[in-house]
C-alpha cells in the first residue's frame, strides 16, 4: 500500500494512503493512473492519488452488491453505533483533517475544524438517530396498509472541492443511515481528505464493501459512476454543466434517482429598521467565507435607499480596518487563504475585469493579492441588475451592493434569477421577515444572520441552483424509496 505525508504546522507528519478504497482495501487503480495534487498556496505538487477509471467504479459497485444484503438488514441500532464511532474519529483527528483541507484546498486551518470539522461529526450524531426508517400506518376499506421506507441499495455521491468533508458526510450520514451501501468519488483537485477518511471509516468497522471512495477525473470516475446500470441513486454537489451531463447520463441509462446541489447567486437583503452592525457583520462575512468559494454566497447585497451611504460607507470602513495576512492557511497569522487553483484565479480575475469593463465602481479591492493565486475582496457598487457580475455565478470573493426602495421591488430584483439556493433578510419588523421569506424563490431564508448550517434544517435550492435536499429529516426520504404494503381482510370462513 503506498502512503503520502502530509506536514502540520508544527511538523508532525500525516501519513495517509493514495489508493481507491475498495473493500477496506487501500488499491491501485486498474490501469496505475495517478492524479497529481498541487499545494493552492505555491501550486507545488505535494501528492499522488489513484485515479479511477470505469473498471474500479464497477469494482466498487461490485463491493458494494456484496455487502448490502448484510448490511440493510443490520438492526438500526448497529448503523447509529457505526455512525457514532465515525463521528468519535473525526472529533479525535480533527487537527489532522483541517491540516488537510488547508493544504490541498486552500481552507484556513481555524475555519476548516471549527466550522467544517464540526459540522460533520454534528450531522453524522444526528443522522445516528434517525437510523430506524419510520413508515405510516393507514386505513383502507376492508383492511389496513402501512408504507416502508427502504434504502436504493448501492448509491454514489459526487462531491465539490470547497468544503469536501463536510459536504461528504452530509450525503454518507443519511445514506448509511438509512441502509444504503455509498460510492464517494472525491474531488480530484482536493481529495486527501478522503484518503484519511478512509482510514477512519475502516477504523470504525464498517463492513467492507459498505463505503467505498474514489478519487478519479470527472470524464472517468465520474461519468462511469453517472451511467452505471447498477447504482440507484446519484447525489451530486458542483457546477450547473456538470449537473445537467448527470441527469441525461442518468436518463440515458437506468433512470437512477438524482439529487443536485448547484450553484447560486444568492441575495442578502437589508432594510432601514435592521440593526446596521448586525446586518453589516453577516453580511460582509456572507459575501466573503472562504474566499467566495460557496455556494450559498451572499453575493448580491441590496439595502434600502433611506441607509444606503450610510450603510456602504461602513462596510468600506470595516473592510479597511480590518487586517488581511494573506499566505499559509495553516499559519494562525493568516486570515485570507488562496482560491482553489490557477485556473480558478483566472476566471475569477475576469469578471472582476468585466464589472469594471460594464461601469460597475470598485468600493474596495479589484486586484489580485500579492503573488500566486490569492485575490482581494472585491465589493462594487452603482451596479445595474443586467451586468454579468450581478447574473452569474463567480465562485470568488466577489460581491455588489446595490439600492432599493421599496419591499416589492427588492421581492422582484431578488427573484430576478436563474437561482434559487439561499437568501438573508436583516429587518427587526418580523410581518416583513415572514412576507419577504415567503415570496423569495429559494431554498433556504436566514433573518438577521447568514448562511447558518444545522444538521436537523434541510439544505437545498430550487430552479437551476438544483433539487433535492441535504440534511434533515428530508435527506432520509432523498436516499429512501417508499413501499407500500396492502393488507386485505378477508372474511371468515365458513364451517
Amino acid at each position: 500500500m503506498a502512503y503520502t505525508s502530509i506536514s502540520t504546522s508544527n511538523g508532525k507528519q500525516i501519513k495517509v494512503p493514495t489508493g481507491l478504497l475498495i473493500n477496506n482495501e487501500f488499491i491501485p487503480s486498474s490501469t496505475g493512473a495517478t492524479i497529481e495534487i498541487f499545494s493552492p498556496v505555491n501550486e507545488r505538487q505535494i501528492a499522488r492519488v489513484a485515479s479511477a477509471t470505469a473498471a474500479d467504479v464497477d469494482l466498487a459497485v461490485q463491493s458494494g452488491l456484496k455487502a448490502l444484503p448484510a448490511w440493510r438488514s443490520t438492526p438500526p441500532s448497529s448503523r447509529s453505533k457505526f455512525l457514532s464511532k465515525l463521528a468519535d474519529l473525526i472529533e479525535r483527528d480533527a487537527d489532522d483533517l483541517a491540516t488537510i483541507e488547508a493544504v490541498d484546498a486552500g481552507i484556513l486551518f481555524g475555519e476548516s475544524k471549527a466550522l467544517h470539522i464540526t459540522q460533520a461529526s454534528d450531522t453524522l450524531r444526528y443522522f445516528a438517530t434517525l437510523t430506524d426508517r419510520p413508515g405510516e400506518s393507514l386505513e383502507i376499506p376492508n383492511g389496513f396498509a402501512y408504507t416502508r421506507r427502504e434504502p436504493y441499495g448501492v448509491c454514489a455521491a459526487i462531491v465539490p472541492w470547497n468544503a469536501p468533508l463536510m459536504i461528504t458526510i452530509w450525503k454518507l450520514a443519511p445514506a448509511i443511515a438509512a441502509g444504503n451501501v455509498l460510492i464517494i468519488k472525491t474531488p480530484e483537485l482536493a481529495p486527501l481528505y478522503a484518503q484519511k477518511l478512509g482510514q477512519l471509516i475502516v477504523e470504525a468497522g464498517f463492513p467492507a464493501g459498505v463505503i467505498n471512495i474514489l478519487c478519479g477525473l470527472g470524464q472517468d470516475a465520474g461519468k462511469a459512476i453517472a451511467e452505471h446500470m447498477l447504482i440507484r441513486k446519484l447525489s451530486f454537489t458542483g457546477s450547473g454543466p456538470t449537473g445537467r451531463s448527470i441527469l441525461n447520463a442518468a436518463a440515458a441509462s437506468n433512470l437512477k434517482k438524482v439529487t443536485l446541489e448547484l450553484g447560486g447567486k444568492s441575495p442578502s437583503i437589508v432594510f432601514d429598521d435592521a440593526d446596521l452592525d448586525n446586518a453589516l457583520f453577516w453580511t460582509a462575512l456572507g459575501s466573503s467565507a472562504n474566499n467566495g468559494q460557496v455556494c450559498a454566497l451572499g453575493s448580491r447585497i441590496y439595502v434600502q435607499d433611506t441607509i444606503y451611504d450610510q450603510f456602504v460607507s461602513s462596510f468600506k470602513a470595516r473592510a479597511s480596518a480590518g487586517p488581511t495576512a494573506h499566505g499559509d492557511p495553516l499559519s494562525e497569522k493568516t486570515t485570507k487563504g488562496p482560491v482553489i487553483s490557477r485556473p480558478q484565479h483566472e476566471k475569477i480575475m475576469r469578471y472582476i475585469q468585466k464589472g469594471k469593463e460594464e461601469g460597475a465602481n470598485v468600493l474596495f479591492g479589484g486586484d489580485a493579492l500579492g503573488d500566486g493565486i490569492f485575490v482581494q475582496n472585491t465589493v462594487f457598487t452603482e451596479v445595474r441588475e443586467d451586468m454579468t457580475i450581478v447574473k452569474e455565478e463567480i465562485f470568488g470573493p466577489v460581491a455588489t451592493i446595490a439600492r432599493f426602495s421599496a419591499e416589492t421591488e427588492v421581492i422582484a430584483k431578488a427573484n430576478d434569477s436563474e437561482y434559487g439556493l439561499n437568501a438573508a433578510i436583516f429587518t427587526k419588523d418580523i410581518a416583513r421577515a415572514r412576507r419577504v421569506s415567503d415570496a423569495l424563490e429559494v431554498g433556504t431564508v436566514t433573518v438577521n444572520s447568514w448562511g447558518l448550517i444545522n444538521a436537523n434544517t434541510p439544505f437545498g435550492g430550487v430552479k437551476q441552483s438544483g433539487f433535492g435536499r441535504d440534511l434533515g429529516r428530508e435527506a432520509l426520504d432523498e436516499w429512501t424509496t417508499v413501499k407500500t404494503v396492502k393488507h386485505v381482510l378477508l372474511p371468515p370462513a365458513k364451517l
